[in-house]
């Protein structure tokens, strides 16, 4: 069957990118709504913290993003349980090309941090929405449970640093440079070099 102008074109299916953006956008849509219901739509300031200035925050989240990236590379070398979390997530991911990766690391770090630290932190406390995050982050089968683990960690250690500077761009800047550099690590690194 060919394709005629005046007929409607088939719907092609939504690509991975536009999932992810999709996805993670509704994450902030709800975010600002919880915010919103609580009478401040400001998810960005969550605090009445120190001033560190605009690049700051971010400065310090670069820092522990760098320091928690290669904690993992030392673990993805020395343990079994860290190899295989590698093994799935390059089978889970497949392969990403660089624009891909970036957009999955800014979508998911601008959206879970928006409404995890910003819209349920002040809300709920830091150790509540960090436990909600890595219920977030519970995998397919046993294999992934360091990942979870990792993900209460760094979602009350993300929350910490939101309450620190008293805004999201450590945790964004953090939450952005770890997705970004262990997905691009996962995908370019194959299971016999690890």
């Amino acid at each position: 069957m060919s394709y005629s102008p005046s007929q409607p074109s088939p719907a092609a299916p939504l690509s991975r990118a536009t999932l992810v953006i999709g996805l993670y956008s509704a994450m902030a849509i709800v975010g600002l709504l919880i915010a919103a219901g609580r009478g401040n739509p400001d998810l960005y300031r969550v605090a009445e913290g120190p001033s560190w200035g605009l690049l700051g925050g971010p400065a310090i989240g670069a820092g522990i993003a760098l320091t928690i990236v290669a904690l993992t590379r030392v673990a993805t070398r020395k343990f079994q349980w860290a190899k295989d979390l590698h093994r799935s997530f390059r089978d889970l991911l497949g392969p990403l090309t660089l624009r891909e990766i970036v957009i999955l690391a800014a979508a998911s770090s601008i959206g879970e941090e928006l409404l995890f630290r910003g819209a349920l932190m002040p809300w709920l406390g830091v150790w509540a929405q960090g436990a909600i995050f890595a219920l977030l982050h519970i995998g397919p089968g046993k294999r992934f449970l360091p990942w979870t683990a990792s993900a209460l960690a760094l979602g009350v250690g993300f929350g910490a640093l939101a309450a620190w500077t008293g805004n999201l761009g450590g945790p964004i800047a953090a939450h952005f440079m770890i997705n970004f550099l262990n997905m691009r690590y996962i995908v370019k690194t194959p299971v016999t070099a690890v």
